[in-house]
């Protein structure tokens, strides 16, 4: 029978001290900025390069959709991610699931960026572009449950909102840091030279993700909650035969179901602000590529700040009510901010995205420590990535490629706002349900 969140903070099982509390948070977000970074990469190069590189097609537009198809696959491979690593996280540790998965993003994307183009190697250039892919999502699927939970798990009394925060920095981190690189890219290189070479180096950085899997491996002790919930999940194994996935299925699927649903407007959002108006921008109204770029990076900047404030907010007064906030927020501004998109001013693009960026901040901040919280230690991992990924499949992977979409089929920036409406209200319901429950327990 499925079970409610309990929606309030949980304790820490066993001492942490001071020293290995900040070890292991700072460890959690850079293990997520570099992560993210990589990710994102793929979305900034498919706006702008991968569709002429590796799809030629008829029409920039079919490139494109070509392009944002395969950033879409990244998408649909992180659930098997969080369901692999989560199982396993949950029955042999946080620690090695987050060191697998760095590792594999970091071999991923430095062989997207050595990767040749469809003009030396043919149809294999997409066919592999596409595998690789699909690595990078299995890798961000595992690597998330991991991150958080190593912060979440260590985090002291009345404070898991703010240590969450530590790792849902790492978006902003990787969405500024990508942009910068990108950026530096451009100026240092003349268009053709970009087209041609320039586009990789961002993507060769990813080999600073395998040091960073080693000092974790070496230097991250295991959470005190896992060890903690290691002895029980044996006792549960040894006399029922259970396992955390099959737990997971059979008693809590409803839960990861509701977190899915309740988070997939905020990972829609935010990949049609930094990917989708990214191709809009430069595409179809004509801006800068530079200019729209430098807009994401400064408006990213600002989540550095916000993420954690509205974190400790949820600390004070409840998750559920900071991230409904979020929610309601989101819906509300979705038309408004296609309209000042549409002008094709810089300042209102700015404007725009960054009143957007304050409601998805709001939402993100608590939600670490919201998913966390909807499980006990046993199946959090598992719980919590599910319902992570599944919002990032129903979200964020299919948005740039459905706005594309949208904006072709219906020629106004309307129906993305419409797009966006819809997932709110699916958001705000599930916010509901889990509150109900929480209520009723």
């Amino acid at each position: 029978m499925d079970t409610a969140p309990s929606a309030e903070p949980l304790t820490t099982t066993a001492p942490a001290t001071g020293s290995s509390r900040r070890r292991v948070a700072t460890a959690a977000a850079l293990a997520s900025a570099v992560e993210w970074y990589d990710y994102f990469v793929f979305g900034i190069a498919a706006a702008l390069v991968l569709g002429d590189l590796y799809f030629p097609a008829g029409s920039p537009t079919a490139g494109v959709l070509a392009s944002f198809a395969t950033f879409a696959v990244g998408f649909l491979a992180r659930p098997l991610g969080g369901i692999v690593a989560g199982h396993l996280g949950d029955k042999r540790g946080r620690k090695p699931m987050l060191v697998l998965a760095l590792t594999l993003m970091g071999l991923a994307t430095t062989g997207i960026g050595l990767l040749p183009t469809y003009d030396t190697i043919g149809v294999a250039a997409p066919i592999l572009l596409v595998a690789l892919r699909v690595v990078q999502g299995i890798a961000v699927g595992a690597q998330w449950g991991g991150a958080m939970l190593l912060a979440t798990e260590y985090a002291p009394e009345g404070k898991r909102g703010v240590y969450g925060s530590f790792v849902q920095l790492g978006v902003p981190i990787g969405v500024v840091t990508a942009n910068t690189v990108f950026l530096l890219a451009g100026a240092f290189t003349t268009d053709a030279a970009f087209a041609a070479w320039g586009w990789r180096v961002p993507f060769l950085v990813g080999l600073f993700v395998l040091a960073l899997a080693w000092y974790i491996h070496t230097r991250v002790e295991e959470t005190p909650e896992f060890r903690e919930a290691e002895k029980k999940l044996a006792e549960q194994e040894k006399a029922e035969q259970s396992s955390p996935l099959r737990t997971i299925l059979r008693g809590h699927l409803g839960t990861v179901l509701l977190a899915g649903g309740s988070f997939a407007v905020n990972t829609a959002t935010f990949y049609i602000i930094i990917t989708g108006v990214l191709d809009y921008t430069t595409r179809e109204l004509g801006m800068k590529k530079s200019a729209v770029l430098m807009v994401s990076l400064c408006v990213s900047l600002t989540q550095l700040v916000l993420i954690p404030a509205a974190a400790a907010l949820s600390d004070r007064i409840g998750r559920i009510r900071i991230y409904a906030l979020g929610a309601v927020g989101i819906g509300l501004w979705a038309v408004p901010l296609f309209l000042l998109i549409d002008t094709g001013s810089l300042l209102w693009l700015a404007v725009g995205t960054f009143v957007a960026s304050c409601f998805l901040s709001i939402m993100y901040g608590p939600q670490a420590a919201l998913f966390a919280e909807l499980f006990t230690p046993e199946m959090r991992y598992t719980g919590a990535s599910l319902g992570y990924q599944i919002a990032a499949v129903l979200g964020g992977g299919l948005a740039p490629f459905i706005m594309v979409l949208l904006l072709k089929a219906t020629g106004t920036s309307m129906a993305v706002s419409g797009y966006i409406i819809g997932l709110a209200v699916i958001a705000l319901l599930s916010i509901k349900v889990l509150a109900d429950r929480a209520r009723s327990r």
